[in-house]
């Protein structure tokens, strides 16, 4: 919007006495500086809007009554405050700053209309998941399958629709010495290897739809601790805030040859949006919380890094920088499906780890929640540079 304003306010000063005194306006062209307006705008709502929404979910008694579930089967050492009451559905601030934010500073094209479209219909379920959970104080919400359909639905939609899309990225092949034009699904980068796979139409679909499913489901299981799940995602947003900015950086992408897509470096606004969205909910998240982000801020949050992956090539590199996200996706796997073969074969079922999500794990090993977090930070820091690293090393 602040884009399409400056411009038209330089269009009609052009020639006049104005000219002189609105061209720093003409900053509004660049990128970086719309991002750095964006991750500031987000950041700023979140705190002045928090505190509103933390008093209004409290009076329409939006909070969590039930028991925490790696709260029960007796004394939980790691647990020091009892965290029933906190209101949830704390994402409703995440999604309203980053939707505010990214309107306010982004250029209006197919690739935002998409990131936005996904992340508001995923906080929709979230939000209808968390309401679920409130009104049945059991902790049980939609049903997962239903959940799954949701998110399938969308995916396939974003995954056909980029499929058709006139929107195309420039490749670097190793057998042509000209660039190659592809639409968005049916290539793929590969992490540390030096050029794009051709993977065709149907196997891009179908990876286009298992990252944005996956890693809404994975930053869903990662939302179990205070600040672990939005802490964790602002450095993953932080990633590919660089990998956008550069894949729609014709010059940069030249060089690192990595494929260049026009209208990605809007998709830098975006992810600065949701930095500075998620560092606002953090300042209110951070142990003891004052309010949890739920289904509806985890699944869509999860979804957003999903689908800006996808967007420039990089699925791949999404599994590297958020590692964390993949470990605890993975412990959920290996639980259910270990408990389950065992049952079958011995009659009783048995559990590789102490509970899963593996956080759990942890603070039954004895770990405090505070940690568990930092350290959760930590690997995810370094998951994060490998991320990077992918540019250079080949």
């Amino acid at each position: 919007m602040l884009y399409y304003l400056s411009q038209r306010l330089l269009k009609w000063s052009a020639g006049t006495e104005w000219a002189g005194r609105l061209s720093p306006l003409r900053l509004f062209t660049y990128i970086t500086v719309r991002s750095a307006g964006a991750a500031i705008t987000a950041l700023l709502l979140s705190l002045w809007l928090g505190p509103k929404v933390i008093r209004w979910l409290k009076q329409l008694k939006f909070g969590q009554e039930y028991q925490d579930l790696a709260t029960q089967g007796g004394d939980f050492k790691s647990r020091i405050l009892d965290k029933r009451g906190t209101p949830t559905m704390g994402g409703i601030l995440i999604i309203l700053t980053l939707n505010l934010s990214t309107l306010l500073w982004a250029q209006w094209s197919t690739l935002i209309q998409l990131s936005l479209l996904s992340v508001t219909v995923l906080a929709a379920l979230g939000f209808y998941d968390d309401y679920a959970k409130i009104t049945k104080q059991t902790g049980e919400g939609t049903p997962p399958r239903v959940k799954l359909w949701v998110q399938f639905l969308l995916a396939a939609f974003v995954a056909l629709y980029l499929w058709r899309l006139p929107v195309q990225s420039v490749l670097h092949l190793p057998d042509s010495r000209q660039p190659v034009v592809s639409n968005l699904v049916s290539v793929l980068m590969v992490p540390f290897y030096k050029y794009p796979i051709l993977v065709g139409g149907a196997v891009g679909v179908l990876l286009t739809m298992l990252t944005i499913v996956g890693s809404s489901n994975a930053v869903n299981l990662t939302d179990g601790l205070d600040g672990l799940a939005i802490g964790c995602t602002l450095i993953v947003s932080f990633v590919f805030l660089v990998l956008t900015y550069l894949a729609g950086n014709v010059k940069a992408a030249t060089y690192l040859q990595i494929p260049y897509v026009s209208g990605a470096g809007e998709l830098t606004v975006f992810c600065a949006a949701l930095s500075g969205a998620g560092l606002g909910f953090l300042w209110f998240n951070c142990h003891p919380a004052q309010m949890f982000m739920g289904d509806t801020g985890s699944l869509s949050l999860g979804g957003a890094l999903g689908i800006v992956a996808v967007l420039i090539h990089q699925p791949l590199v999404l599994v590297i920088a958020g590692g964390v996200f993949v470990m605890e996706a993975v412990s959920v796997i290996l639980q259910k499906g270990w408990f389950k073969w065992t049952r079958q074969r011995t009659g009783t079922g048995r559990r590789i780890f102490l509970m899963a999500p593996i956080h759990h794990h942890f603070e039954k090993k004895g770990w405090y929640e505070s940690q568990v977090v930092m350290r959760f930070y930590i690997l995810c820091f370094l998951c994060a540079v490998v991320a990077l690293s992918t540019l250079k090393i080949r």
